[in-house]
Parts: C-alpha cells; sequence; structure tokens
C-alpha cells in the first residue's frame, strides 16, 4: 500500500496578537540616561501589561501546537507535518473542539479590549500612545487558526513536459516520499524509546525522585502509537505491548518497593536494547 494511502499531510497555521512594540523614544532614554550607545539595548513595552485574557489566549495556541505536533509526524518541509489516516478522526474532532475553546477566549478578549486600553493608559503613563493599538475590526483579523489538509505526493504526474524530464521528476518524488516515509517511521520509534529511557535511568538510581507524569507521559505514547505506527510495523507494536505490559506499574508502588523498582529498570534497560537493535536499521 502506498504512503498516500496511509497518510495526509497537514499544516496548521496561527496569527496572534502579541500585544508588544519596540519603543524608540524610550529606549533612547534610557540609553542616554546611562551613557550607552543606541545599538547597547532596545525597549519593549507590553501594550496590554497585567492582562490575563491575552495571555490565556497565547497559552492555549502553545497547547494547540503540542498537541498538533504529539499527534503528527515529520516529513521535511518546514511547518508541515504527516498525519497517518487511523490519526485523523481522532486528531481533528480534538482540533476542532480545541480551536473552538480558542475562539471563544479571542471573543472574551475582544468583548473587554477598550476597557483594556484604558487600563492601559493608567498603568504605562506616558509610555502610552493610541497609535500602537488597532481598532476593533483590525484587531479581529490578527486573529486566525486553520488546519489545512493536503494527499502526500504522487509520482504519477501528467505535465506537458519532456519524458526525460518528467521522469526525473518522478524519480525524485519517490525518493523525498521514501526517505519522509522513513523519517517519520524513525520519529514513531524514537517517541517510544525516549520514554523507556527516561524511565530506565530513574528507576535505576534508587535515590532519583520521579515524578507520576513519567509513567502518565509513556502511558499516553503506549496509547497513541497505534494511530502512528502509519506502517502497521509488528515490531514497533510488540515493543508498546512489551512497554504497557512491563513498565506501567503504579507510581506509589515503584516508590515503596525497592525490588519493584530495580526490577522495571532493568526490564526498561532491557527493552531499550532491543528496540536499539531495530532503530539501527533507520
Amino acid at each position: 500500500m502506498n504512503l498516500n494511502d496511509r497518510a495526509l499531510l497537514v499544516q496548521l497555521n496561527v496569527s496572534q496578537w502579541t500585544a508588544r512594540k519596540y519603543d524608540k523614544r524610550a529606549s533612547k532614554e534610557v540609553t542616554t540616561a546611562h551613557g550607552a550607545a543606541s545599538a547597547a539595548g532596545r525597549f519593549n513595552k507590553s501594550l496590554l501589561p497585567m492582562n490575563d485574557k491575552l495571555d490565556n489566549i497565547h497559552k492555549k495556541t502553545t497547547f494547540i501546537r503540542q498537541k498538533y505536533y504529539d499527534n503528527t509526524l515529520p516529513w521535511g518541509m518546514d511547518g508541515t507535518m504527516m498525519l497517518p489516516t487511523s490519526n485523523y478522526l481522532n486528531f481533528m474532532s480534538d482540533f476542532r473542539k480545541e480551536k473552538g475553546e480558542w475562539e471563544s477566549l479571542v471573543q472574551e478578549f475582544l468583548d473587554d479590549y477598550d476597557q483594556m486600553k484604558m487600563d492601559a493608559q493608567r498603568i504605562l503613563g506616558s509610555l502610552y500612545d493610541p497609535a500602537d493599538y488597532p481598532n476593533g475590526s483590525e484587531l479581529r483579523h490578527k486573529f486566525n487558526m486553520d488546519m489545512a489538509v493536503f494527499p502526500v505526493p504522487s509520482s504519477d504526474f501528467r505535465v506537458a513536459i519532456g519524458s526525460e524530464e518528467l521522469s526525473r521528476i518522478q524519480q525524485d518524488v519517490e525518493r523525498r516520499v521514501k526517505d519522509a516515509e522513513q523519517a517519520a517511521l524513525k520519529d514513531v520509534w524514537q517517541r517510544l524509546y525516549d520514554r523507556v529511557k527516561h524511565m530506565a535511568e530513574k528507576l535505576a538510581d534508587p535515590k532519583a525522585i520521579f515524578r507520576d507524569s513519567m509513567l502518565e507521559n509513556t502511558r499516553e505514547i503506549c496509547a497513541l502509537l497505534p494511530r502512528l505506527n502509519f506502517s502497521d510495523d509488528p515490531n514497533l507494536e510488540a515493543m508498546r505491548q512489551q512497554v504497557e505490559a512491563s513498565l506501567l506499574k503504579h507510581p506509589e508502588a515503584l516508590r515503596n518497593d525497592p525490588d519493584l523498582r530495580q526490577d522495571t529498570a532493568a526490564e526498561a534497560k532491557k527493552i531499550m536494547d532491543a528496540m536499539g537493535a531495530f532503530m539501527g536499521s533507520f
């Protein structure tokens, strides 16, 4: 089965207002006051200081971006990722929910924008400049979130160019798709390997403190991997099942039972070594 039957390409595009601006006058005043050259520093002012509503939008954007990268695989073009079709419905359903929440946060911010400007005028004092602030209509257009979806390129070209050049393009596309497929599969293996390695290192040291999130993060990647394993790699699935069966103990049990902790660390190291042998082919 071709890769374009098993995956899609996706690109997350987000624009948002930062509410920060370089202030030339303030920068000059600071450097002059300290007898410094003009290139010594820049004063970037927050246009809406002490404002949580814009921060909440930015935090939500960061959260959505992280989910985007967690649920997709590298493709080789900046910003474009590969989404296995087996993960499409879960991912897009979750993305639409998160995008709806992001848009609600944007609307809350826009509704309070006029009051925020008045608060900023009081807080910023002489640094306040009304020209720094877009009007309501301009501001609304500074916020946008979109998920573009494309097919994986196919070597089936039908263009009016010479047969020799067409053959070269087809070979180049096939090579690039194959390279991207290998890189994506390596990334899936690496995600599981990194979790197992972290557990092995933490548990092997009886004095090392670990958080519950160490187990939760490993559990999450084990739950996600079946949807990211676009090539149905049986070795990867076997390793995933072994991690799930052998390493996902209760955190308190590992903390309170030194023998269980030591045995689990040894099992994690064993799984690491086995994974390393498979990953050597990438």
